[in-house]
């Protein structure tokens, strides 16, 4: 087994880890000891990280509702779809029908990007961030 030192990604903390690896398969997480955010100390999120990387639910690919199903697509498909569909609801019920929310993963370049392309694209006001929530 090895680790390998990574960050969380649950929240905007940052705090570092160790992910586990055991032939090829993460299998465990690890509080990174002299890491100046969690200082050997983790959050059970941060403790249990490893648990979703293997799940069997997890989406490993973008899903796209056709005829009441959720189908497959290629990352093309299904940013050409949302875009479609923001588009349409914009033009058809106006920017306030939409909303956008923000990360706290994000930086505050990329957070004001999305905040700009809110307010000029979708022409709405409504941006949050998951902080709040």
């Amino acid at each position: 087994m090895h680790d390998v030192l990574t960050t969380c990604v649950y929240c905007g903390c940052g705090c570092g880890l160790y992910l586990q690896v055991e032939e090829g398969k993460v299998c465990g997480s690890q509080a990174s000891r002299h890491h100046p955010v969690s200082r050997d100390n983790l959050c059970v999120k941060g403790w249990h990280i490893h648990e979703s990387i293997n799940h069997p639910d997890r989406l490993t690919t973008p899903l796209i509702r056709k005829g009441g199903l959720l189908t497959p697509a290629t990352w093309e498909e299904a940013l050409d779809f949302t875009a479609e569909q923001l588009g349409r609801i914009r033009d058809s019920s106006g920017g306030q029908a939409i909303g956008v929310l923000a990360s706290a993963k994000c930086t505050n370049e990329e957070n004001y990007l999305l905040q700009k392309f809110a307010r000029t694209a979708l022409a709405t006001n409504n941006v949050d961030h998951c902080a709040r929530l």
